[in-house]
């Protein structure tokens, strides 16, 4: 937001977008639970810009991505009403389009908000696991991830200069197993995952040699498992909502998210080293 001396009452401290894909709700409420007094979220929503019939962006993903119509309005309408930050909730893109994907994306995405910061949360779980000392992380999945998006989320870590310590699907339970990656998603499997289960599969399932966790998918409930998850594990754990709400509230200022998420929101307050 341009510095004028003047602040609205609503979002005195910093006011933040988000870009959510379709019928996701879980950005909005972790945002929302986890931004401290004086912050407030602000959503747009889009539906995949990926190409139809494939799991890829194209030959420039960054630019597949912004001008997609959604994502193209939600930047210019975000923009238009004076965020101090924007994140594009949409890990896979990241993924699929590289460690490249994050600074063009939010090169271009700028662009079309108006000049207001924009950030990928990808990026910002890179971001986080660096600024926590994080160099082996172990990666938990969505359900709706399938093998494909599994292995272009362990190549980007692993380009980042990550060494990851195993990557697993949250499990949804028998009910659920004979489904696709793609069916768990338009039956909205993400309504059916519970922090407190995600606490006990990754406790039984964390390797010996990683140093933390990084939980993937704006869509995976985690923030209520963090603080549990790092008080029993000794080891940071890193959420993709925990991590872009920590990012953008650091790049506007706010050294601090709401007390019960996590270590990474206590740390000094010193501007992120990893790519957006």
């Amino acid at each position: 937001m341009a510095e004028t001396g003047w602040r609205p009452a609503a979002g005195w401290r910093a006011r933040l977008g988000i870009l959510v894909i379709d019928k996701d709700t879980v950005p909005e409420v972790e945002f929302q639970a986890m931004a401290p007094a004086g912050v407030t979220v602000h959503t747009a929503r889009f539906a995949s810009p990926r190409q139809s019939g494939s799991g890829s962006y194209g030959d420039d993903p960054a630019r597949t991505v912004v001008e997609s119509p959604d994502i193209a309005t939600g930047l210019d309408y975000l923009g238009r009403i004076g965020l101090d930050a924007i994140t594009l909730c949409f890990v896979t893109g990241s993924f699929f389009g590289g460690l490249a994907f994050d600074d063009d994306f939010a090169e271009k995405a700028s662009e079309k908000a108006h000049g207001c910061r924009v950030s990928t949360a990808a990026g910002a779980i890179r971001a986080g696991l660096t600024a926590a000392g994080v160099r082996r992380p172990f990666l938990v999945a969505p359900p709706w991830f399938n093998d494909l998006i599994a292995t272009h989320a362990l190549r980007y870590f692993t380009d980042a200069g990550f060494a990851p310590a195993g990557l697993v699907r949250y499990d949804l339970g028998t009910a659920w197993q004979d489904k696709e990656p793609w069916q768990v998603w338009d039956a909205n499997g993400q309504q059916q995952v519970r922090a407190d289960e995600l606490y006990r599969q990754v406790r039984a399932l964390v390797p010996a040699d990683a140093d933390g966790v990084a939980v993937l998918g704006n869509g995976l409930l985690a923030a209520d498992a963090v603080a549990p998850l790092e008080a029993d594990l000794g080891m940071p754990v890193v959420t993709s909502n925990q991590a872009a709400l920590w990012h953008c509230l650091r790049g506007s200022g706010v050294s601090a998210g709401a007390a019960g998420y996590g270590r990474l929101f206590d740390l000094p307050m010193t501007p992120a080293k990893a790519s957006v």
